[in-house]
């Protein structure tokens, strides 16, 4: 117990100082599954330490999730409260700092009624867009962090007694994101470096296009002039260095919203909206979705597709390879942040305005015109393997290996 309690703080040392960074005078809004009062307690304790004005907490429970998807109205799902929209556009535009927890379980929704889900997606994603403008902006400091919960460790170790199975989630969870040694802060900041030299690296070749090969997947994916790889950490509107993701091991960019072409198939299982798609395959025309299927949950992957137009095209390109830690371990967490650092992926829906030379200071407008897709959501689904080939287009058209079998070709 003494050993998890001082990786547990060490994990929240790490969300505080690499993630979010809190600076003196900085607001703080927590966003945690009621199962992890310890983890934010420690947290809380250390945005303090670091100077945190204030730390506000909001508790969600799966159970009341599961209880409203049963039994409310139906146009309970049509809705989303206008006061909590106020609220964490308040905390963004004042510089406040945001934190996701995720510990839900990935099939938490897999009994519910499809239309709602859809329905309280398209509601929930209407109603924040200013705020994932924000995000996607870097307005302001944010990043998503895992805990361990009963359900999500059951489906990830289902081999083992509950109890067994939550230490050894919470064992994964701390190696994915560096927590050992002594000094993990030390960890994160020579792997963020690594990971800016491959960024800067890509950045400046300025490749026309990326083709993927792979089996099931024959890709090309245009990228507009002017884009920025990003990876490992951001820079706020303030100027203050954040980790958006622990863990991560991606560098990423994002496409000319028409420039996709070709086939891709998923390599690891999907859990959106509380339901898990596996093995499904998608057809790119001209950037857009054209042909899609899955062996489980095509009415899942219908209607993420089907979210909004900008749904239909990527925003998202990003490279890791295949030998990172987390596909090393040859864990399926069934949770995209952390099966995303264990391969190679896209993501449907919105592109990140930091991607592009000046894109933040661009209207959605303007970066549409550039090229970048808009969407109300934005859903990584992961395509690498360990036979993956990656090819850059330079300018004259030579390609250029990035990625064979699967990890670096450079």
């Amino acid at each position: 117990m003494s050993d998890f309690l001082t990786k547990l703080k060490q994990y929240a040392e790490i969300t505080v100082k690499v993630g979010l960074n809190i600076q003196p005078g900085q607001a703080l809004w927590i966003n945690a599954p009621i199962g992890t009062p310890e983890l934010v307690r420690f947290i809380t304790d250390k945005a303090y330490e670091a100077g945190a004005r204030d730390v506000h907490v909001e508790w969600y429970d799966e159970a009341i999730t599961k209880i409203k998807f049963a039994k409310a109205p139906d146009e309970a799902f049509e809705e989303y409260p206008a006061w909590r929209v106020q609220a964490v556009e308040e905390n963004a535009v004042n510089d406040g700092a945001y934190l996701l927890i995720e510990s839900r379980d990935p099939e938490m929704l897999k009994d519910a009624d499809t239309r709602r889900v859809a329905a309280f997606a398209k509601a929930s994603g209407k109603a924040l867009a200013r705020w994932r403008e924000y995000m996607t902006s870097d307005k302001f400091s944010w990043t998503i962090i895992g805990a361990a919960s009963p359900e999500w460790a059951k489906k990830a170790f289902p081999g083992l007694p509950e109890n067994e199975a939550v230490q050894a989630l919470w064992e994964a969870i701390f190696r994915a994101s560096r927590v050992e040694g002594n000094d993990p802060v030390r960890n994160w900041t020579e792997h963020v470096a690594a990971l800016h030299e491959r960024k800067e690296y890509l950045t400046r070749k300025q490749y026309r296009k990326l083709h993927y090969r792979a089996l099931g997947t024959e890709l090309t994916v245009e990228l507009p002039q002017g884009h920025i790889w990003s990876g490992g950490s951001a820079r706020n509107e303030k100027g203050t260095v954040f980790s958006p993701n622990i863990p991560t091991e991606e560098v990423f960019t994002s496409p000319r919203k028409e420039g996709t072409n070709g086939t891709v198939r998923s390599s690891k299982p999907l859990s959106y909206q509380g339901n898990v798609i596996e093995n499904f395959r998608m057809r790119f025309e001209n950037g857009r979705v054209v042909e899609y299927e899955a062996e489980k949950g095509t009415d899942t992957l219908k209607a993420m597709i089907g979210l909004d137009e900008g749904a239909q095209y990527l925003g998202e390109v990003a490279l890791v390879p295949h030998d990172s830690p987390i596909s090393r371990s040859g864990l399926i967490f069934y949770h995209t942040l952390y099966d995303e650092n264990a391969s190679s992926h896209l993501a449907i829906g919105r592109a990140f305005a930091f991607c592009l030379e000046d894109g933040a200071s661009l209207s959605p407008e303007e970066r549409e015109k550039a090229g970048l897709n808009n969407s109300q959501t934005h859903v990584d689904f992961m395509i690498g393997t360990a036979d993956m080939d990656i090819d850059g287009e330079t300018a004259d058209g030579t390609l250029e290996p990035i990625f064979r079998q699967g990890t670096w070709a450079f």
